[in-house]
């Protein structure tokens, strides 16, 4: 998935309101981003981090830049647009390129499922059980080479994981795929101190058949495409 816009480099001075961030070009002039981003975005918005923006002419929208990368020492990167992942698994399952995945030719998004919610993917090929892919953009780094998801308590993901775990018992398959954004970790685990209520529904829902992908990613001011799979450390 490649950024329709060549993305600027900038400074970070501050995120606010969740989905604003005032950032330094490095022709000096002080813009606002939109941050499409409303996790806690923990170690990723610190005043004086090097980020990257994409700019727009669209006259439709009110800000001219959107928050897309933050670059880390040794040229790696974290992806912060939550909607990346989405876009970039998409051309990677229409490609074939997902283990596991790859043999289900008919992909929906947005499929209204469960109790008021919506499967990220849902997979279809003659002679398969439906699959349901739910996905989470993990961009969360405590400890080096270690990703973790989530960032904040998220009652929604615990939500969706019930109603995984309900789909494998009406006979489908039901995958959790995190995606990890960030090109410096080589190893997930769950934030079980973050939101403990979170990682009981993941062990419930992997108890009953859910399964999980976690796959990494290469980023580049260029674009986000789906990598390899990352192993789990719990």
């Amino acid at each position: 998935m490649r950024f329709e816009t060549p993305l600027i480099p900038a400074v970070l001075i501050r995120r606010y309101k969740r989905f604003l961030a005032d950032c330094r070009l490095e022709d000096g002039r002080e813009v606002t981003a939109h941050c499409a981003n409303p996790g806690s975005m923990m170690g990723l918005a610190e005043p004086g981090m090097r980020i990257w923006l994409e700019p727009n002419d669209d006259p439709k929208k009110k800000l001219k830049f959107g928050w897309r990368l933050v670059e880390h020492a040794g040229g790696h990167f974290t992806g912060v647009d939550t909607s990346v992942p989405n876009r970039a698994l998409r051309a990677a399952l229409e490609a074939g390129q997902v283990a596991g995945l790859a043999d289900y030719e008919t992909i929906r998004a947005e499929v209204k499922y469960g109790e008021k919610s919506r499967i990220d993917f849902l997979l279809t090929q003659p002679g398969l059980p439906d699959c349901y892919v739910e996905v989470k953009s993990v961009t969360l780094s405590r400890q080096p080479g270690l990703a973790e998801f989530p960032d904040s308590v998220t009652a929604r993901g615990t939500k969706h994981l019930g109603e995984l775990a309900r789909m494998v018992a009406e006979g489908h398959r039901a995958v959790m795929l995190y995606l990890v954004q960030r090109t410096d970790c080589d190893r997930f685990q769950l934030a079980a101190d973050i939101d403990p209520a979170y990682a009981a529904a993941f062990d419930a829902a992997q108890a009953a058949g859910v399964e999980r992908l976690v796959l990494g990613t290469t980023i580049s001011p260029t674009g986000v495409e789906v990598g390899k799979p990352i192993a789990a450390a719990g």
